[in-house]
């Protein structure tokens, strides 16, 4: 927000060279006027408005989820099955991985998985054999415990074997990479036959663009200016401009607000989350974010033309009670479409002229005559 604070005391200096100019203007009839010449001028009651208080940063955009896809198996890469920046749904295949190693590695794992459940059914039954002679102290309490030992042995070995074939059917499913979340997918990073590894190849990344969540910050200042630190609670409406000037029709939502200042930035960190659903924004893009934050009661919009500037700052001249030209400092915010927008300065009922400005000089008797133009 741009915003024009002016102190106590540049208020008064600005008063008192103003005074000085009006104390020093020459009568009309000294000034090339005529003795009664009156000023045609157009006048602008001032009549006080509400206006939201409102803050705009640079925003950029970024996926609400993005994904680096990288297989859980190595293997030579036979094929991509999808085209590069589609979108692509949760669950799509997106590459194959070469699968005959894993399938015999399958076939390994439950060939091993059969053979320690044969050695721990029969461990089982040899122990519930031996459990009726040592009863009747036909066996030794060695070989009952042998026995006992062998078969707690086996099943331990069974869960291992029935563990090493989950492994492995699910190595064999990793061969389908597969899309984690919808989303719009990116460029091919193989050529389809190289040999890719576990873990490390990225394969492509994952935007998911629905919904698009927009990064902005405020610097201290702008947030004093806005009554303090931002939150989802004290923030009314969020709305982001375009590169090409259009303001996108959707209105967004805060989902994050840094809970400090960033001490090497001195902002506060932010984030907006935007309906996408025709994917019109995409990550990565800079927009400019506005944030509503209240309402201010007691302002005025005034043309840009009918605020002049000085050293000391901004001004306008308002008509007083003997219908002279008086010059007024003002404190001034931001533009409103075509007006300006003034926090300070002007009083309900301040007729101000908005127009002749450039022959208006102080003590200057004018006329109202709407819509005058020269």
């Amino acid at each position: 927000m741009q915003q024009l604070f002016l102190s106590s005391r540049s208020v008064l200096l600005i008063g008192f060279l103003l005074f000085s100019l009006v104390g020093c203007q020459k009568p009309p009839e000294q000034s090339g006027m005529p003795p009664n010449f009156v000023l045609p001028v157009t006048m602008l009651e001032s009549i006080p408005v509400s206006m939201p208080i409102t803050a705009e940063a640079v925003g950029q955009t970024e996926g609400a989820k993005e994904v680096e896809i990288r297989p859980r198996v190595g293997g030579i890469l036979l094929k991509r099955k999808y085209n590069e920046g589609s979108p692509v749904k949760a669950g799509q295949i997106l590459f194959n991985i070469d699968p005959e190693p894993y399938k015999i590695a399958l076939n390994q794992a439950r060939a091993q998985y059969n053979q320690s459940l044969a050695r721990a059914e029969q461990a089982k039954r040899e122990k519930k054999r031996l459990e009726g002679l040592i009863e009747s102290q036909s066996i030794s309490q060695r070989e009952f415990d042998n026995a006992s030992s062998d078969e707690s042995i086996s099943v331990a070995a069974l869960a291992q074997s029935r563990a090493n074939l989950k492994q492995a059917e699910l190595n064999l499913s990793y061969t389908n990479v597969t899309a984690p979340v919808d989303g719009i997918s990116g460029r091919f990073q193989f050529s389809e036959g190289a040999l890719i590894s576990a873990n490390t190849s990225l394969l492509t990344t994952l935007a998911q663009v629905n919904p698009i969540w927009v990064r902005f910050s405020f610097s201290d200042n702008e947030l004093k200016e806005l009554g303090g630190a931002l939150n989802e609670k004290n923030i009314q409406e969020v709305s982001i401009t375009l590169s090409d000037g259009n303001e996108y029709p959707k209105k967004g939502k805060i989902n994050f607000a840094a809970s400090e200042i960033n001490p090497s930035l001195g902002t506060q960190e932010l984030r907006a989350t935007f309906e996408n659903s025709e994917r019109q924004i995409l990550p990565g893009q800079f927009v400019r974010v506005r944030v509503t934050t209240g309402k201010k009661e007691g302002v005025f919009l005034l043309p840009q033309l009918a605020v002049l500037n000085s050293d000391q700052g901004k001004f306008v001249f308002v008509v007083n009670e003997k219908n002279q030209a008086t010059p007024r400092p003002v404190i001034a915010g931001e533009w409103k479409g075509k007006d300006w927008v003034i926090l300070g300065g002007l009083q309900a009922g301040d007729k101000v002229i908005i127009d002749n400005l450039i022959k208006v000089r102080p003590g200057m008797p004018v006329t109202n005559m709407p819509n005058f133009k020269k």
